[in-house]
């Protein structure tokens, strides 16, 4: 396990706690270093388990997700916000990533970041970046900015609409299923009954108006969720 979680040292005024997620210890380390000092690392995280493990423990104002991360059921920095919501987490989540393509933007957005900068971003301006994420903005990388505005108004949309049908559990069910588990393997996946997952597949393609599971996997695939 990769997690390092650093306690804090204690409470200081005008400064904003963080969390940083990425599977890379030097990136990690370098983005430690760059922080200003009105930013308050509390812990970091390599994996989706860990994360969730150290943003409920340390409880930060800002997460800094790296957007694909081991672990998990594969949904990466999306997973991990979803994880924590549900968790009741507080604490706002900014996505760093390399990569700036489309499929990234909108997963880890629609799941509830507050913003998306690349990692070509210097110090002062990820200091920046936080410190505005923490006080409710959403700070997107320039060349993102339109993208996102362009993105959120249209196709994607539809497909928010038709996730915004399923329950959080039933989007896990969702994701193994068109991926090819059986329900016994989803069933010990999710540590819950076989039964359990038969309800939850049935309400699944019930919401989404499909009529087998291979149809939901060529839905999922379709929009890019697997």
């Amino acid at each position: 396990m990769e997690e390092k979680t650093v306690a804090a040292d204690g409470p200081v005024d005008g400064t904003v706690s963080v969390v940083i997620v990425d599977d890379h210890g030097i990136f990690r380390s370098g983005l430690r270093a760059a922080l200003g000092p009105v930013i308050r690392v509390l812990g970091e995280a390599a994996t989706v388990e860990e994360a969730e493990a150290v943003i409920g423990a340390t409880a930060p104002d800002v997460v800094l997700l790296d957007v694909h991360l081991p672990g998990g059921l594969g949904g990466g920095g999306a997973e991990v916000i979803h994880r924590c919501t549900r968790q009741g987490t507080t604490a706002r989540f900014l996505a760093l990533s390399v990569s700036d393509s489309a499929e990234d933007v909108v997963a880890v957005i629609r799941a509830g970041a507050r913003g998306y900068v690349t990692k070509t971003i210097s110090g002062p301006e990820i200091t920046d970046a936080v410190q505005r994420i923490a006080s409710g903005d959403a700070v997107f990388s320039p060349r993102l900015a339109g993208f996102v505005l362009d993105a959120f108004g249209t196709a994607s949309v539809a497909v928010d609409d038709e996730l915004d049908r399923l329950s959080a559990r039933e989007l896990e069910v969702m994701r193994l299923i068109a991926r090819g588990y059986s329900y016994k393997e989803t069933a010990k996946e999710l540590f819950i009954s076989v039964k359990t997952i038969e309800t939850h597949v049935s309400a699944v393609l019930r919401k989404l108006q499909l009529s087998s599971r291979h149809e939901l996997t060529r839905w999922a695939t379709e929009r890019r969720l697997l």
